[in-house]
């Protein structure tokens, strides 16, 4: 047989390499999969199911792979590469986002250390080439890093949101919107980054605990000498920008000053007391000023009763000519100006230290400005209707479903977004203006000293400002696909079917799309318009202690790292083994052991298979299953294939991963292959059978893993195959789902084995209590109330004694406890050890004294904990239910344990 490109390196015939080695394995199979051509979405055909469509949620083009990158996108490929061997006609689309303010940033922070050069000596021009120059060198870094985790992309449609189409899409929509009349451009207040210079979006902004003080202040009363209003503030600076002062309507202490007069301090503006139920009354004094140009809050109460707005702070930090005597100053030594002023003329009160939260950029790291500025907005309100529809009517689905609520409850109240941004990287905003200051949106590129489209006027300018990066990445599931053109990739996949992406960003990018959806897909039927059916928010990856991963805290785990020492199938498995759906999920580097070692296991299993199946070989069918244990595994595997399918199905990775790990470990590594050993090399029909059954349930297998450990899996594949001597098998990832023919779910057959098991595992359990080899020989006295049970031990007493390393053992409907004996109970068995001569009982009764104080110390803890109301309120519910199933085992070991002391 020839093996597909690159999977010669890792497997030969009729042997593997000793371990799977993941520096060497995996980029030759990812460099198989490539020239494969089973990236890209297989032909339309009869057995098709239908296509299937999965866009990437496009990283920053400075982004380089984190753990929320290594969790989403393990979850898309899981999703993928299920329903490409499911038959679809699957499409993944790759990208990155221009990321306008992150990659100026990173831009102009390397020209100015390398080069001393700021922007504005470059000029727009010059400075838009360097930053190509630099988006070309590294801007694909992330993408890569994605294939190393084995990402099955179609990396021949790979976008780029400032890619030539995807501009033409986005001066489209912009265009739509300005001739619907959905676009404006308006004073509004808006967070401003003043050392960037740029109005920035609210996912730009991080939050940081600030040591601050809590000022009161002393306001005069118009009209009434010597008597004062104190309010309080963090921010005194501001005080110059005060139009108005708030208390609660319903406070005693200041309802008798409603509709007065206060004086400000310094320039002496009248500034009216308005009753304002928003004011919480025991916040400082009780009193608020009111700043509209500069506190979000303020602005909103400034427009309720219509105060007009002062901006004192200009772009660049610093007091403007309205703050008077402070005009010039910085906002930190205004600060300090005003108070020591207020303080000079007696108008100081209490002040007091505070802890609050500050807004910082996200990129410059310094303090966020609210401020009023002259920006271009859109119209949610309309766009926000038809998004709301979506998810009532059953068009689109969250998983887990609480996030719904979050999606409803920001388009219920969605305020006009501003798409504006004060940048030179971007999609430069297309309106030009005439003489006039009279604007116009173009599809195309006017020229200065064209007639304006309306006036007929000389085209003076084009707008400064580019969009936020959301006005581009909002039309993503459609400009990817060829739109505004009605292009054959368009009818073909859209729209999509998933999409996975951070809580985060629900209603950034999430809520816009379905938004952008219904809005520019109107040739579609509007049924056919959302971008999406099913919307996954997973998890966040946080540390060890429940922190999340920051670069301040020094916390981060870096993915990377850990792929090149396990592997991408490990770090894959785990992920998703350690990550509940919808729950946050803690990770420590060292669990990532886990999934390399069940690598190692399943590699160990199919190695120790392969090297048996010379002979003749069944079936592998439930129907000709004739052996307990064949009929066992059989009936295990196609159990676990409805199971793990369903769960996928339903997008539940976290239940299909363990369904897997643990028929792959317990059901066929640690019991079948066990009990089947002694069949392997027979060459009659029981040899013909165990090994007809060993490559149906590895074929299997290796199919159900593939979507979370797929570099593993299609070695294992391709050695299997070539083993097999099969012509003309397709690789793994193009094969085709498991479909359970051949097989049946055989009650008897488990119930059976349970038997079986719960006797070994009974004897298992003494081995452990008292300390005694694991393949010592033992004799044992087996108490099995039930009939049933006593039959299995009797038809299957050589299984048992084999898998126990029993010499001997008696079965009873009850059994008298023998001297010098220790027990274990099982399911409904119990088993009876003789303690040889050999054993010291003083030891013995010592060690498990000791064994038992502590599992006492632990009952007691596990009661405290689950007995502390706060602990019961505020933990996850899930953790409550593991804290109770814990309490459960200790309080059962520690009856054990007394009951062994007792007997001894």
């Amino acid at each position: 047989m020839t093996l597909p490109g690159g999977l010669d390196e890792v497997v030969a015939p009729m042997e593997l390499a000793k371990n799977f080695e993941p520096k060497v394995h995996e980029p030759a199979i990812y460099r198989a999969w490539a020239e494969s051509g089973g990236f890209a979405p297989r032909a339309p055909g009869p057995k098709s199911k239908g296509t299937f469509t999965v866009m990437i949620p496009p990283p920053n083009v400075t982004g380089v792979l984190h753990m929320g990158h290594a969790l989403n996108n393990t979850i898309q490929d899981i999703v993928v590469r299920h329903r490409r061997l499911q038959g679809f006609e699957t499409l993944w689309v790759p990208g990155t986002d221009h990321a306008g303010i992150a990659t100026q940033a990173v831009v102009e922070k390397k020209l100015f250390q390398e080069k001393k050069i700021k922007r504005e000596e470059l000029g727009r021009e010059a400075f838009q080439k360097e930053v190509w120059a630099w988006k070309e060198k590294y801007g694909n870094t992330i993408l890569e890093q994605l294939r190393g985790l084995g990402s099955s992309c179609d990396w021949s449609r790979t976008k780029f949101t400032l890619d030539e189409d995807m501009s033409r899409a986005v001066r489209e929509a912009f265009v739509r919107l300005f001739d619907k009349g959905l676009v404006y451009r308006g004073a509004r207040l808006v967070n401003w980054d003043c050392v960037l210079g740029t109005a920035v979006s609210d996912d730009e902004i991080e939050y940081a605990e600030r040591k601050g003080k809590l000022w009161q202040i002393r306001y005069p009363l118009d009209g009434r000498p010597g008597e004062f209003l104190t309010v309080a503030t963090t921010r005194p600076e501001t005080l110059l920008g005060d139009t108005g002062v708030a208390v609660n309507p319903n406070d005693e202490r200041y309802k008798h000053l409603i509709g007065k007069h206060a004086l400000l301090p310094f320039l002496g503006r009248k500034l009216p007391i308005v009753g304002d139920e928003t004011v919480e009354a025991s916040f400082g004094t009780g009193a608020v000023k009111i700043t509209p140009g500069h506190d979000p809050a303020d602005y909103e109460r400034g427009a309720r009763f219509k105060l007009p707005i002062v901006l004192v702070i200009e772009k660049d930090g610093r007091m403007s000519a309205e703050a008077g005597p402070f005009a010039g100053l910085s906002r930190e030594k205004a600060r300090d100006a005003v108070v020591k002023e207020l303080d000079a003329l007696g108008l100081l009160g209490e002040v007091s230290d505070h802890v609050h939260n500050v807004a910082l950029s996200d990129r410059s790291k310094s303090v966020i400005e609210p401020m009023v500025s002259e920006q271009w907005f859109v119209k949610m309100r309309p766009l926000a209707v038809p998004a709301i529809a979506a998810v009532k009517n059953g068009s689109l689905r969250f998983s887990p479903e609480r996030w719904t609520k979050v999606y409803l409850d920001w388009l219920t109240n969605v305020q006009d977004w501003c798409i504006s941004r004060q940048l030179w990287w971007g999609h430069r905003i297309p309106v030009w203006y005439d003489e006039d200051g009279v604007p116009v949106a173009s599809r195309t590129d006017l020229a200065l000293g064209a007639p304006h489209p309306i006036t007929k006027k000389p085209i003076v300018r084009q707008d400064e400002d580019v969009l936020d990066t959301w006005a581009s990445s909002w039309l993503w599931p459609f400009a990817t696909l060829g739109w505004p053109e009605k292009s054959p990739d368009l009818a073909r996949f859209y729209p999509t079917q998933f999409l996975s992406t951070a809580k985060e960003i629900i209603y950034l990018w999430v809520a816009r799309m379905v938004m952008a959806g219904y809005e520019f897909m109107d040739h579609l039927p509007e049924e056919q318009r959302c971008p999406f059916s099913v919307v996954n928010i997973h998890a966040t990856v946080l540390d060890a202690q429940g922190r999340r991963m920051s670069k301040s805290l020094g916390n981060g785990i870096d993915p990377l790292e850990l792929i090149e020492k396990y592997g991408a199938d490990a770090v894959r498995l785990c992920l998703v083994l350690l990550t509940k759906e919808g729950q946050d999920t803690r990770l420590a580097p060292e669990r990532i052991e886990q999934g390399f070692r069940f690598g190692n296991k399943v590699w160990n299993a199919a190695r120790f298979v392969l090297a048996n199946l010379d002979g003749e070989r069944g079936a592998g069918t439930s129907a000709t299953a004739t052996r307990l244990e064949d009929r066992w595994i059989l009936s295990r595997l196609e159990r676990t294939r409805s199971q793990v399918t369903k769960a996928f199905d339903e997008y539940r990775f976290n239940d299909a991963a363990v369904e897997l790990y643990r028929f792959v470990w317990n059901d066929f590594c640690d019991w079948y292959i066990e009990l089947a050993k002694p069949r392997f090399g027979a060459n009659d029909a029981s040899g013909a059978a165990v090994r007809g059954t060993l490559v149906r349930v590895l074929t299997d297998t290796l199919a159900l893993l593939h979507p979370v450990m797929p570099y593993l899996t299609e070695a294992l594949w391709s050695a299997l195959h070539e083993t097999l001597g099969t012509k003309s098998v397709p690789m793994l990832m193009n094969s085709g789902w498991p479909t359970g023919e051949g097989l049946a779910i055989d009650a008897a057959a488990e119930s059976d084995m349970a038997v079986i098991q719960d006797l070994v595992k009974a004897v298992r359990n003494v081995r452990a209590l008292c300390m005694l080899g694991e393949r010592q020989p033992l004799t044992a006295r087996i108490a099995a109330p039930r009939a049933a049970e006593r039959r299995v031990l009797e038809e299957h007493a050589a299984t048992a004694r084999a898998l126990a390393f029993l010499e001997s053992f008696e079965i009873s409907e009850r059994v008298d406890r023998p001297a010098a004996s220790a027990c274990a109970v099982a399911g409904g068995i119990e088993a009876f050890v003789a303690l040889g001569a050999s054993t010291d009982m003083a030891k013995l009764k010592d060690a498990l004294g000791k064994r038992l104080e502590k599992l006492e110390k632990g009952v007691t803890g596990a009661k405290a904990k689950l007995a502390n109301e706060n602990f019961i309120a505020r933990a996850d519910p899930d953790i409550v239910v593991e804290e109770r199933a814990r309490l459960a085992e200790l309080e059962l070991e520690a009856a054990l344990l007394r009951r062994n002391l007792a007997g001894l």
